[in-house]
Formats: structure tokens, sequence, C-alpha cells
């Protein structure tokens, strides 16, 4: 097993080896001023004090947290771009291992689309879905493609998603070079033209606008259900509501007999949002484990609501659910309240408070910084942060099932409760949507 050390030069590493591809690509590169140096120092400096004032381990795990800064504003003194100082500031922040503590660059004046999405399914990586039209869907990628590098980088479970972050948040690529297998075991190299879409100056900035802008072609804000007879079908595409649309969402549900819950690709949300609905699931008010900050620790609840969904329960997740919907799960389990089924999900579970800056006068400038503030450890003694839920069954879809937008994992789930649905199907039930 690596040490700490290794996986903290490791992270760093990784982020300016990604980085490397889009500065050789650029014609000519894109020079840094004496200006903007002293911009990327000053949020340094910034970032870097607010995370020694609240960051919930006061020993940064051992870390030398000062040094490490003094090491990055040396990097960034020496660096050749913008782009490159910019990632010193990221990899400073990702030198603490920690899933809930990244930086968030100025935002550009374009959006971009590669024209496809992936995900890590088992230990492989592999196209989920195509933008019609797109230059991707030109060249002949298609879902159930096994991605086997990106611009040189292999994606493995540890890494994709750094490598997410790199490619749609830190520095987003004019053009991706993939190695893909076909579910036939074909091989071969496509050079994957992105889109931009120029953008509005920014005049004002919400860190949640950009997270959202980075994830959003990702998965659908809005929870959707199918109803087949007794059977529920629930889709919560992220902890992102009420506690009154949570006992919307389980009144519709107290219909039913059984009720699928589908956490896949669910990156998480409000603390608030997790306690509504597993309050809305059991019928006792329930520990979700002692949340430990600077401060000490203290027990985080779930309070029962007054009607609670009582029947048969599954829940779903896949390798990119994260946070508050590991948490869910795993509580599921813990209580045996129900079955867990699918991928092992991420293991990105803390709690963080996000921060947002501005820099200059006449020209302002915005960034952001995700700060942890507290961790969680469950009622069986441990944290899921780098361990994630391992579901009780794990069961994963086929690249051909990919392909052919089969949902095996959801009919043998509906199966497992009583109802007959197929592959098929389910895998009609939520239609990935496009952002316009």
């Amino acid at each position: 097993m690596k040490t700490l050390f290794v996986r903290i030069v490791d992270c760093f590493l990784l982020i300016l080896v990604l980085l490397q591809p889009a500065l050789t690509q650029q014609t000519p590169p894109q020079q840094i001023s004496a200006f903007d140096r002293d911009r990327t120092t000053d949020m340094l400096k910034v970032i870097a004090a607010d995370i020694r004032k609240h960051y919930y381990d006061p020993k940064f795990h051992g870390l030398d947290w000062d040094a490490r800064i003094d090491e990055a504003k040396q990097k960034i003194v020496a660096s050749p771009s913008l782009n490159m100082a910019l990632s010193h500031i990221a990899g400073a922040l990702d030198a603490l291992n920690d899933s809930h503590t990244f930086f968030l660059p100025p935002p550009r004046p374009y959006r971009h689309d590669y024209g496809f999405r992936m995900l890590m399914v088992g230990d492989h990586c592999y196209v989920t879905v195509v933008r019609p039209q797109s230059d991707a869907d030109g060249k002949g990628l298609k879902p159930g493609d096994e991605i086997l590098s990106v611009n040189g980088f292999h994606p493995t479970r540890e890494d994709f998603w750094r490598m997410e972050y790199v490619f749609n948040t830190l520095r987003p690529q004019p053009s991706l070079r993939l190695d893909v297998r076909s579910p036939s075991g074909a091989e071969r190299q496509l050079e994957v033209v992105t889109k931009m879409r120029e953008t509005t100056l920014v005049k004002d900035f919400n860190i949640w606008d950009l997270v959202r802008a980075s994830e959003s072609d990702y998965r659908l804000h809005r929870p959707h259900y199918v109803e087949l007879g007794d059977l529920m079908v629930l889709k919560v595409p992220e902890f992102s509501f009420t506690d009154a649309e949570a006992a919307d969402m389980i009144n519709r549900a107290q219909k039913h007999k059984a009720l699928i819950l589908d956490l896949r690709s669910n990156p998480g949300g409000t603390v608030d949002s997790l306690k509504a609905l597993l309050g809305a699931i059991f019928e006792n008010d329930i520990k979700l484990g002692d949340r430990i900050d600077r401060e000490g620790s203290k027990p985080l609840v779930a309070k029962s609501r007054h009607s609670p969904f009582k029947g048969k329960l599954a829940v779903l997740i896949d390798s990119y659910s994260a946070s508050a919907s590991e948490l869910f799960a795993r509580v599921i389990q813990i209580e045996k309240r129900g079955s867990v089924v699918g991928d092992h999900s991420s293991g990105s579970v803390m709690e963080a408070r996000q921060f947002v800056y501005q820099t200059g006068t006449d020209v302002v400038s915005f960034y952001g910084a995700s700060i942890t503030d507290a961790d969680l450890i469950m009622t069986d003694g441990k944290s899921l942060e780098h361990v994630g839920v391992t579901p009780d069954e794990v069961l994963v879809p086929a690249p051909a099932d990919l392909a052919e937008a089969r949902d095996p994992v959801m009919a043998h789930v509906a199966e497992t409760l009583g109802f007959k649905v197929s592959p098929e199907d389910a895998g009609k039930f939520f239609p990935y949507e496009w952002p316009k």
C-alpha cells in the first residue's frame, strides 16, 4: 500500500501531467503577465488562510501546510503560463488528499461540451452516452466503448474524479485524444473536438453555479419517478430538495408496496436534504454518525417524519454516487432497512463550506474554494472517505448493455422485489437529457 506521502505526490503530479497536453496544444502558449502572476499568488494566499482557519483537521493530516504553500508560491513565480500557475493552486489543495477541498478557478468566458459522457464501471471506464450530431458522434464514438486513455492518461477508479476535475473545471481541453475499445474488442484512436460556446461577461459569482456548470452534464437536477403497479422507482439526481419536497416524494411512494431509490450518479448535496429523506424512510429518529470538526464531536440525527414509507426498499448506487448519496446508502445498510445494489461508490464523503472570492478593481476576477470543515464517523465507527460503500450485491452493466441502453441492474432489483421488468424497459425509465 502506498504511503500518504506518495499519494500526495501522485495527486499533484497527475494534475500537472493532465495539464501538459493542453499547454502543448495551444498556439501560441498563454503567457503569464506580472499582473496575473501577482493575482494568482494573492488567490493562493487568501485560500490558504481560510484553509488554515476552517479546515476540520488543524494538523492537516501531518502535512506541513505552510511549507506546502511556500512551495506553491515558488512554483507560481516560475510558471510559464497562467494555466500552469492556476494548476499550482489546485495542486496545493490536492495535497490534503481530501475529496471536498478543492480550488475553483475563475470562470472562463465560454461553455464547453465534449459530446459524450463516461463512467467508471467496476475497474473500467466506459462511454455511457454520446450527444447526437456532436463531433464524438461523427467520429463513431458509441456507448459501451471502453476508454483506454484520454490525452495519454489511463483512467482508474482512484483518479477518475481528478481527471474530470482537470478536464471540466481546471483546464477544459480544445480536443480529447481517445484510445477506445469497442464491445467486440476492436481498438481505435479518435480525436474528438470540443464544442465551445461563448458566454456573457461574469459580473457575479456563485460557487455552486460553477460546480453545477461542470457537473450538470452528468445528471438531471429534479427527481423523477416511474410507477409500475405496486412498485415505484424514484430517481434522485442530487440531494438539493426541501423537507416539503422530500415529503411529497415519499407521500407518492406511500401508494406502493415497494420502492427502488435510484441514487446512481448522484454526487451528493446538502445535509438537510439527506436528513429529510432519511426521516421519510424510518419510523424512528436515526443517528447517521458523529460529526467531527475543530470544536469536537456532535451527533448527526435525522428526525422521523409523521408518516414514513414502510414498504420494501432497495437503493441503487454506482461509482459516481458520492457524499450524501453514499451516506444514505450506508445508513440503509447499517440499519438493515433495505438492500443496496450496484457498484462500489465514490468514497467522497466529507462536509464542506464553499467560499467565494474576488480580486481586482477595474477588472474583477471571481474564484472560489471548497473547504472541508467536518468528517462524519458512522455508527459502525468508520468514515466513508476514500472507502465508499460496498453494495450488498455488486452488480454492474456489461459493455453490451451500455451499447443497447439496457439496465440489467434495475431489472434485477425489481425482480428481487417481486416485479417483472425487462432490462430493455428499465433502460427507458430515465433517459439522459442533454443540456441545451
